[in-house]
């Protein structure tokens, strides 16, 4: 029979062991506080202050206020002029604007003639959102003819048909990446430290930073293949375009592996048990998924949510893979994107090496 004095027993113990395990403990709490306020305050679709810029070769004042009233629109917001059209591909494609605006020189003489368009929108449509965003302009005041279909011309620059896949698998890249790299450095240390093995490598004279250097290497050859999968599946089962350059590609992986498994190895550092080091991985990776403008669109976010997603690898990745791959943008022209990961590895690596002869000592 059961026996109620036996089952009462066996919680206390649970109860008492979960408030031993303060990091258990914090989550309890932690998990649904942090979703809540992530979904409820930093996630929206509405898409505001989307990166523009303007090449206005009419330069009158009907051009002018036609501007004007874009900006106004709150949808975009004019960062600056560009001295042509092809200058605005280039800045789409490098990710310094989302959105180009062209007034063509014989502006007035179609507005008059009521020959439309009127104007030209070129939009980044590797993100859908900007796309969509876009089709609201079509309502600018510019004349007695604005309403007229086609007044404004929208010109999807990289995915035109609007293919989901197209969006969604070249930003998996970093997405698995994220939570692989991570789950597994973060466990095998720990498990390292579990079995004993740990404290017999420090008994030799392998360093703190040769140790950490030697237990990544192994897990940048994985995420490089698992990265080749995921763009051989894309290419193969959704056709996906490639459309830059894969030695670039691969570049831009290396740094962000390598500053994604320096999470890992700092997570190693706080983690007692394997379960630990799952958990504490899984509350990295939700902030990231979140936030990094994989699953909902990172203009919409409050600024300062945006500043905080600037401190997340997978933000900056999800720029390199979507610029190389759709927009054909090299690495150099991402080296906004670039240069983050890059002081991410260094800080995060510094910070869990130092944790890591602490704990040893």
């Amino acid at each position: 029979m059961l026996s109620a004095t036996r089952i009462l027993a066996i919680a206390r113990k649970e109860f008492f062991h979960l408030r031993r395990d303060r990091l258990t403990g914090g989550m309890v709490a932690g998990i649904p506080i942090v979703m809540t306020l992530l979904f409820g305050y930093a996630i929206n679709h509405d898409v505001r202050n989307l990166r523009a810029m303007v090449v206005d070769e009419a330069n009158t004042s009907a051009s002018r206020a036609l501007v004007a009233d874009a900006a106004a629109s709150q949808v975009i917001r004019i960062v600056g002029r560009a001295g042509s059209p092809g200058a605005l591909e280039e800045m789409i494609a490098s990710a310094e604007i989302s959105v180009g605006i062209h007034v063509p020189p014989d502006f007035e003489e179609r507005l008059a003639h009521g020959t439309p368009p009127y104007i030209q929108v070129l939009a980044d449509d590797s993100d859908p959102v900007v796309l969509n965003a876009m089709r609201g302009l079509n309502g600018l005041a510019v004349g007695p003819a604005a309403r007229q279909p086609g007044a404004v011309e929208i010109r999807p620059l990289y995915n035109p048909e609007r293919r989901t896949a197209v969006f969604i698998v070249p930003g998996l890249c970093g997405v698995i990446l994220t939570l692989t790299m991570v789950l597994f450095t973060s466990i095998a240390v720990v498990r390292e430290r579990e079995r004993g093995n740990l404290e017999l490598i420090i008994t030799t004279p392998v360093r703190a930073l040769e140790l950490m250097t030697g237990k990544i290497i192994p897990y940048i050859f994985i995420g490089y293949i698992q990265i080749t999968l995921i763009l051989i599946l894309g290419m193969w089962l959704f056709d996906v375009p490639v459309r830059g350059d894969l030695e670039d590609f691969y570049l831009g992986a290396g740094v962000f592996v390598i500053s994604i498994l320096s999470l890992g190895l700092l997570i190693s550092t706080a983690a007692e048990t394997q379960f630990q080091a799952f958990q504490m991985t899984f509350m990295s990776f939700l902030p990231q998924l979140l936030l990094s403008g994989f699953m909902f669109p990172f203009e919409g976010m409050p600024r300062a949510v945006q500043y905080l997603s600037e401190a997340f690898p997978l933000t900056h990745f999800l720029r390199i893979v979507r610029g190389v791959i759709l927009r054909d943008a090299s690495l150099p022209m991402l080296t906004a994107d670039l240069w983050p990961l890059a002081l991410f590895f260094l800080v995060v690596m510094s910070i869990a090496i130092l944790r890591f002869r602490k704990r040893l000592d």
